[in-house]
């Protein structure tokens, strides 16, 4: 699922006064629920100001200034953006059989194993099979595609798992090995 906002990578607005708060929960538990208001706060679509060409008549939710680097206009055709690498994604998905195919996943529904869970090289019936990894790194494959995910602050060499398709940051490798990224995901392919 791609939640409002995560394509254009906008933070939740966590500091939304309680009068222009929309959630019915909030004002039926006094504040104490309804925070989802955060979450929903209009995408900026362009212009440097709000309403970042939501309309003439403005937002039912303020939005934070400095949000105009975050719209749309902003980031399309920016290969560096979080909008770009959300459309190359999508698109790779719908050419990679590995990554678009309906029964992704687990295999397993509810309740499904985590790697920590698993033995290295245990495979479920979609095909997907977690591998061998560094601490602090996550590897999966499924036909015809791998999936690294750093999730340490410092960059962890390991041997490349394919060709990379497409990266959250730029990885260096030789093609035997590769140096990922902190904090980085890299899709491959074979």
């Amino acid at each position: 699922y791609v939640y409002q906002g995560e394509e254009l990578g906008l933070p939740e607005v966590v500091d939304l006064p309680d009068e222009v708060r929309r959630d019915p929960a909030f004002a039926r538990t006094a504040g104490q629920d309804g925070l989802r208001d955060g979450c929903r706060v209009p995408l900026p679509w362009s212009g440097a100001e709000p309403p970042y060409g939501f309309g003439p008549a403005g937002s039912w939710l303020p939005q934070p200034a400095g949000w105009g680097d975050l719209s749309v206009a902003a980031q399309t055709g920016d290969p560096h953006s979080t909008l770009e690498l959300y459309r190359a994604a999508l698109e790779l998905r719908r050419a990679m059989p590995g990554l678009g195919a309906p029964e992704a996943g687990t295999g397993r529904g509810a309740g499904a194993a985590t790697p920590a869970e698993v033995e290295p090289e245990e495979s479920y019936p979609c095909g997907m099979r977690w591998q061998s990894a560094p601490e602090g790194v996550l590897l999966f494959t499924r036909p015809g595609f791998a999936c690294t995910l750093n999730t340490r602050s410092v960059p962890v060499e390991l041997p490349a798992p394919g060709r990379p398709v497409l990266s959250s940051a730029p990885v260096e490798t030789d093609g035997r090995t590769v140096r990922l990224p902190p904090d980085s995901c890299t899709w491959w392919s074979w």
